[in-house]
């Protein structure tokens, strides 16, 4: 029986993201539509999606999709850049590291899509935002709880 437009599937992340990063692996890129809070304010869950596209070449402020552990994913900006390990972490997050293998990145952010409109992540006015954002870590929580009440 053939599937109607209106049907939806739910598919596990574990799965989706397996698939997504097979694609980026043999060089196709992928757009996907963000879930969750953790990359508050940059991304917003439920309503950007981003492309991401195969790590050719990584750098700390790259926001990453990482296997942290087998089949667990997540999106997240690099802070820390080892030969055997790379750090990451959430900027909605108000602590708590990720870590993996620089083989377990499966992706990178090229674009981030926003009611119709691309923002390039490495654009200078997106990056004086993350470095203030960085440097206001210490008082995150007030200004994620301030965000969520009037923006979410």
């Amino acid at each position: 029986m053939p599937m109607e437009a209106t049907d939806k599937r739910i598919v596990p992340n574990d799965v989706m993201l397996g698939e997504v990063r097979k694609m980026i692996a043999e060089g196709h890129s992928v757009t996907i539509k963000v879930k969750g809070v953790s990359m508050l304010p940059f991304i917003v869950g439920d309503r950007d999606s981003v492309r991401l596209v195969k790590p050719s070449h990584l750098k700390v402020r790259d926001i990453a999709l990482a296997e942290i552990d087998e089949g667990h994913y997540v999106l997240h900006r690099i802070k820390r850049i080892e030969p055997t390990r790379i750090t990451l972490m959430g900027d909605g997050n108000l602590r708590g590291l990720e870590f993996c293998r620089p083989k377990d990145i499966a992706g990178k952010v090229e674009v981030i899509f926003r009611n119709g409109k691309s923002i390039d992540p490495w654009a200078s006015s997106e990056q004086r935002k993350v470095g203030i954002w960085l440097a206001l870590t210490p008082i995150r929580r007030i200004l994620l709880a301030i965000y969520r009440r009037t923006i979410l």
